[in-house]
């Protein structure tokens, strides 16, 4: 029998349609999962497809029936399983044989799992999917960190299952080790501040303009077709727009006010707080989740507290409207900024010169954060691959443009009670990073007072400490 050109383990979801995707595009692929009735149910589910799959139900079979050097996919749940089937699956391994852990690892058990290798025969690549089930099925993006070689080994079967943006494929080596992971982390902090900003418009549409499910649907759908083209927002409108089929209510409406995280939003606060990078719309929306989790606490606060009163309507709505689609689109930048500014910090931390125009460009199909300006990112970071997002030419005309909008926005917001914490932050980080004199001296001043920590003089003068003596205080 002709051998696999690739072998998968883990046949939930997201297994089931990514080895669909890879037989579909004419890879012969091996799958095998520890439930043996999972293996025989998937392969009688896969139709015209079985002609490309291998379904195994040993170990032992599996590895067998994979062309050397082989490559399997692991896509279980991650942390301690991955360790448990990786050493479960090395006795059946050859040299030059690559494990792939294509599952939401934290990029630093990646980068041990990589290294614990690294004195066998046998290597490890961490790979970011992108894109859901969905995504899984018909296209991802993918992001993929491991050796060189091994990337070679896989690159034809990975471009032929990616998302495709004009016929480029959403697919690309991104360094050693745990690169690919961890650029799939900042993916997911991204769009964590992403949905968290829109749900913040979304709630000002509702409880400040005081419309309907549907009807903000229809602005988002407006929006759309402009410069806040992207996946969410489409999206976005299809969800508010659905109606509960048990109720008839608009099902948005129907749906508890309590959002859940499985852990690369707070992986991507942890790491940028690691880096010493200021990602405050991540870290906004990272603490949105978990005040939204405290759903019996905010109900007795709420009759505690009471709400505040809220402003005067504005006087214009359409004109508001503009307002909230530039607002939304300067504080997406804001976001963008810092995810990009986190991967940049680990790129020279972990030496892995990663390519920030081929990452904008892998991110423009398949995956949730898909939007039209990743084209206008790739441009930017294809000229200056080092610079602040927001001040590159092209997006420093449009934070001018946008962010008086911003401003008005989180003013009204602001007055009406209306809680607005990713927007906010993305203003307050506009405002900090172009501010050339900031306050952090009188910082320093405190620090040296309390605990003789020094500081530098604006004289240049070699003298760090002020005349406000020692042993005053201690801290």
């Amino acid at each position: 029998m002709e051998q696999a050109e690739i072998g998968l383990i883990g046949l939930g979801v997201m297994g089931s349609n990514l080895a669909l995707n890879i037989a579909e595009k004419g890879n012969r692929i091996a799958v095998f999962n520890r439930s043996p009735e999972a293996t025989r149910k998937f392969f009688a589910e896969a139709g015209d497809l079985q002609g490309q799959i291998v379904p195994c139900e040993t170990l032992e079979e599996f590895v067998a029936a994979i062309r050397p050097p082989r490559p399997i996919i692991i896509m279980i749940k991650a942390g301690e399983p991955v360790d448990q089937q990786m050493a479960a699956l090395k006795p059946y391994l050859s040299a030059g044989d690559i494990m792939i852990d294509a599952g939401n690892a934290n990029f630093r058990d990646t980068m041990r799992r990589f290294d614990s290798l690294k004195d066998s025969d046998l290597t490890f690549i961490g790979m970011g999917v992108s894109g859901g089930e969905e995504g899984a099925r018909h296209g991802p993006s993918i992001m993929v960190g491991g050796t060189e070689e091994s990337w070679k080994r896989v690159e034809k079967v990975l471009t032929s299952i990616s998302a495709k943006f004009n016929n480029d494929p959403c697919v690309a080596w991104l360094g050693e080790n745990g690169a690919g992971h961890f650029v799939k982390t900042i993916h997911n902090g991204i769009e964590y501040a992403d949905m968290q900003m829109i749900a913040e418009i979304y709630g000002i549409l509702r409880d400040g303009l005081g419309m309907s499910a549907q009807e903000i649907g229809e602005v988002f759908g407006r929006w759309n077709t402009g410069r806040l083209n992207s996946y969410l927002i489409e999206i976005t409108e299809k969800v508010l727009k659905a109606a509960d089929p048990v109720s008839g209510e608009a099902m948005v409406d129907m749906i508890v006010d309590r959002a859940g995280q499985k852990g690369t939003g707070k992986w991507s606060v942890i790491e940028a707080q690691n880096m010493g990078v200021a990602a405050t719309a991540i870290e906004a929306a990272v603490a949105g989740r978990i005040l939204s989790s405290q759903k019996s606490e905010r109900e007795a606060a709420e009759k505690i507290l009471g709400l505040p009163a809220s402003a005067d309507a504005p006087k214009d709505r359409e004109v508001f409207l503009a307002d909230l689609e530039n607002a939304l689109l300067a504080a997406k930048i804001g976001a963008y900024a810092q995810g990009f500014a986190v991967m940049s910090a680990a790129s020279a931390e972990f030496n892995w010169n990663l390519p920030m125009p081929t990452i904008a460009r892998i991110w423009r199909a398949g995956c949730i954060i898909r939007s039209q300006f990743l084209d206008e990112i790739t441009s930017a970071f294809t000229k200056d691959p080092d610079v602040n997002l927001i001040v590159t030419p092209a997006f420093a005309d449009m934070v001018k443009e946008t962010d008086g909008a911003l401003r008005r926005v989180v003013s009204y917001a602001v007055l009406s009670g209306l809680p607005v914490p990713a927007l906010s932050s993305a203003l307050a980080y506009f405002d900090a990073y172009r501010r050339g004199r900031g306050t952090a001296n009188l910082i320093q001043a405190q620090r040296d007072f309390f605990g003789a920590h020094g500081f530098e003089r604006v004289d240049g003068l070699d003298r760090p400490h002020g005349p406000w003596g020692s042993g005053l205080s201690q801290g």
